[in-house]
């Protein structure tokens, strides 16, 4: 499997330094979908701060990747659903150190999430 960064030059805003416009996935034997996961530990109790919160989801996902055989260097596309604008930065931030500065497509939406407490949900598309 190939993926291949495409961010245009001219003719589109500029992609930042978090995120890739587009990835090019040539030749993958196989994808997976994950769900909008949570700051939750196993017990099923979020983390009461934002960084707690992403460093759970980030385990997670971890487990749920690996569960099939991947990693977060398969992943090829995130979207981010956050209680709150201010959650941005350190999401960007622990996003970017999950996968080790590798940019991908991502949205960041603000949304009321299902529980006061929630404050991000991650789904992740990978491809392998």
């Amino acid at each position: 499997m190939e993926m291949i960064v495409h961010n245009p030059a001219e003719g589109v805003y500029p992609a930042t330094d978090d995120y890739a416009h587009a990835i090019e996935v040539r030749n993958p034997s196989r994808f997976l979908f994950v769900a909008g996961t949570m700051g939750l530990d196993s017990g099923g109790i979020p983390a009461t701060t934002l960084e707690g919160q992403l460093d759970l989801i980030w385990r997670n996902l971890r487990v749920i990747l690996a569960e099939a055989g991947m990693s977060v260097d398969n992943i090829v596309r995130l979207t981010s659903y956050l209680r709150d604008p201010s959650c941005a930065e350190a999401n960007a931030k622990a996003r970017m150190a999950a996968l080790g500065g590798r940019r991908v497509p991502t949205t960041a939406i603000v949304a009321q999430t299902l529980a006061e407490g929630w404050l991000v949900e991650i789904e992740v598309m990978a491809a392998a």
